[in-house]
C-alpha cells in the first residue's frame, strides 16, 4: 500500500470547472499502477467509481453520470493522475477519492476492492 494525496478541490459554480490532483508518499511510483477516480456523495454509504485509467494511458473508462464532462489523466511521468472537471453541476457535489489498483501494469479493475491504496479524500461542492 501506498499513501495518496488529492489535492485541488473546492467551491465551484455550476457549470464552471476544476482540476483535482493525485500523488504519492515519497517516491513511490503510481506510472506502474492503474489508477481511479472514486466519489461519495452526501448521504450515500458507497463510493461510486467515476474514472479509471490503466498504467499506461491506453484505457480509460468514465461512468456514464461523467463522461463528455471529466477527463482523466496523467503527468509527471504518470506519477501524478489528474481529474479535470468541466459544466459542474450540482449533483457533482462529493468526497472525490483517488485509488491504485492493487495489481501491477493492469488496466484498471471496475470495483473497489481491487484497489488497496487510498487518498484521504478532497471535497467538491458546485453550488446552484
Amino acid at each position: 500500500q501506498v499513501q495518496l494525496f488529492e489535492s485541488g478541490g473546492g467551491l465551484v459554480q455550476a457549470g464552471g470547472s476544476l482540476r483535482i490532483s493525485c500523488t504519492a508518499s515519497g517516491r513511490t511510483p503510481l506510472s506502474r499502477y492503474a489508477m481511479a477516480w472514486f466519489r461519495q456523495a452526501p448521504g450515500k454509504e458507497c463510493e461510486q467509481l467515476i474514472a479509471i485509467i490503466s498504467w499506461n494511458g491506453n484505457r480509460i473508462y468514465y461512468d456514464e453520470s461523467v463522461e463528455g464532462r471529466f477527463t482523466i489523466s496523467r503527468d509527471n511521468g504518470g506519477n501524478t493522475v489528474l481529474l479535470q472537471m468541466e459544466s459542474l453541476k450540482p449533483e457533482d457535489t462529493a468526497v472525490y477519492y483517488c485509488a491504485r489498483d492493487r495489481s501491477l501494469y493492469g488496466l484498471g479493475p471496475s470495483r473497489a476492492r481491487e484497489y488497496d491504496s487510498w487518498g484521504q479524500g478532497i471535497q467538491v461542492t458546485v453550488s446552484s
